[in-house]
């Protein structure tokens, strides 16, 4: 069957399906979703996006979340083990749990000196976040029609940014008079705490996967069937994958940055310049990740062409990006400055603030768009999910472990990111050119597979009804 004729069934079925209620609907689950992440991981990148975590130095955050990420690497690995034994949503809420401890370690420290207990809270956050990872970049890939995953995607990572955009926003109006270098108050932390103990709540809006109603009337299928030990074993065998393993390096550079940019904001920025960076980097990022959502969507360029200019465009300004941040922390590193908006210098310093966090939403999108081509079954999502996030986690261990070392942090952070730039370049690119190509569209085949299985069920349980089994006695009168 060729591909007009294929569109022309889809677009036949479709006329004929109920129209989603909205709280089924792909577009109410994508609020959820969004809402949820706002309140987890969202505040969390809110405090991060601070500097140091709103601290006056960076060191003590960075080895704390060195700790989370690393447990994250383990937590991501047995996630989809997990997601068998009790399913997507229950994994989900249960890994919003560990992030208000983290914010609380954060605001004893920040208000009696507290050290210890940011260690633990880091660790309980490692251990609960690397499942939520998970399970929210699986429904993510799995839950929106093919032809609105990009929007889908963009709006999810909306929340996200729209997390560091509060908290911009309220430390912005706590800290404006604060001109200095320093730490944010710890008032700030208190709403931080209250938002991410909602989470958990928030997660039981979201609708199960069997219940979601889609605009093409296709089910949702995102489920792990058969025993923990072989899913363990079919992740390891989908790590070792060749497309897998060309974009490790992609993932690895893109969310390396995160430390890099956040240790560069509080290093040589006032505390209510930080403020300021939190709130505009959030605008800058959830316009710039919408963008390319509607980009990726647009049905008329062809899949192949999406895929191979997204990459283009958004890696050269990657590379733009690192080489001026280079240049510049060099540079402070030997004038040591403390920047506030009113300085000298201060534009073009706050500018590649900025646009470092612009591309980092830009290819944090794009990093989704092409692991979604990857997966070919409802299985490998969950699978191909806890490797991304895992892999993700590896990294940003790294990252923030070195950026814990203050002469590291200060300079050579940039130079290692620019570096991880290069390597990632040529392995990406074996990848993203088949994608429409050799690989054909495996989103699409895999939406196809599923209705067709469904169709399958459907019709046997039909026939059962009609026929059903007879008893040994009747096989042998007949």
């Amino acid at each position: 069957m060729t591909a007009a004729s294929n569109s022309s069934t889809d677009a036949a079925s479709v006329s004929h399906v109920r129209k989603p209620r909205w709280y089924r609907s792909t577009f109410y689950n994508a609020l959820v979703l969004g809402l949820v992440n706002f309140l987890a991981p969202g505040i969390w990148g809110a405090m991060n996006s601070l500097g140091a975590g709103g601290q006056a130095s960076p060191h003590l955050v960075n080895a704390a979340n060195a700790l989370t990420f690393c447990l994250m690497v383990i937590s991501c690995f047995f996630s989809s083990a997990l997601v068998n034994l009790i399913g997507i949503k229950p994994v989900l809420i249960i890994g919003t749990m560990g992030y208000a401890p983290y914010a609380a370690g954060l605001y004893t420290n920040n208000r009696f000196g507290t050290e210890w207990f940011v260690l633990v809270g880091a660790a309980l956050c490692g251990l609960s976040a690397g499942i939520f990872w998970m399970a929210e970049a699986a429904i993510a890939l799995a839950y929106p029609e093919p032809q609105n995953q990009g929007k889908f995607l963009g709006l999810w990572l909306s929340f996200r940014v729209g997390g560091q955009l509060i908290g911009g926003a309220v430390n912005l109006g706590i800290n404006s008079k604060l001109g200095s270098a320093g730490k944010v108050s710890y008032k700030v932390y208190i709403v931080f705490i209250i938002l991410q103990s909602l989470a958990p709540f928030a997660g039981l809006l979201l609708t199960p996967p069997k219940k979601v109603e889609r605009s093409d009337g296709r089910p949702v299928r995102l489920a792990i069937q058969g025993s923990n030990r072989g899913e363990l074993i079919a992740t390891a065998k989908l790590f070792i994958s060749r497309e897998f393993l060309l974009i490790v390096p992609l993932i690895a550079q893109a969310v390396y940055s995160e430390a890099v940019m956040f240790t560069y904001l509080s290093l040589w920025f006032s505390v209510r310049a930080r403020a300021l960076g939190s709130f505009l980097s959030a605008i800058v990022a959830l316009t710039g990740g919408n963008i390319l959502g509607w980009f990726l969507d647009h049905k008329p360029i062809s899949l192949k062409v999406r895929a191979r200019s997204a990459f283009f465009i958004v890696l050269t300004l990657q590379g733009a990006w690192w080489i001026w941040s280079t240049i510049l922390t060099t540079r402070f590193d030997r004038t040591r400055p403390t920047f506030d908006w009113d300085d000298a210098g201060f534009g073009s310093a706050f500018a590649l603030f900025l646009f470092l966090v612009l591309s980092f939403q830009l290819q944090y999108l794009y990093l989704y768009f092409v692991v979604g081509h990857l997966a070919r079954t409802p299985e490998e999502v969950v699978r191909i999910a806890g490797l991304l996030r895992g892999t993700e986690s590896a990294s940003q261990a790294v990252s923030y472990g070195l950026g814990s070392i203050e002469s590291f942090g200060r300079v050579g952070s940039s130079a290692l990111n620019f570096g991880l730039w290069g390597i990632a370049l040529v392995p990406a690119w074996f990848v993203v050119r088949d994608i429409g190509g050799r690989l054909g569209d495996r989103r699409e085949e895999r939406e196809r597979a599923v209705v067709a299985s469904e169709k399958t069920d459907g019709t046997a349980a039909a026939e059962e009804e009609q026929d059903p089994p007879r008893s040994s006695l009747e096989k042998e009168a007949v």
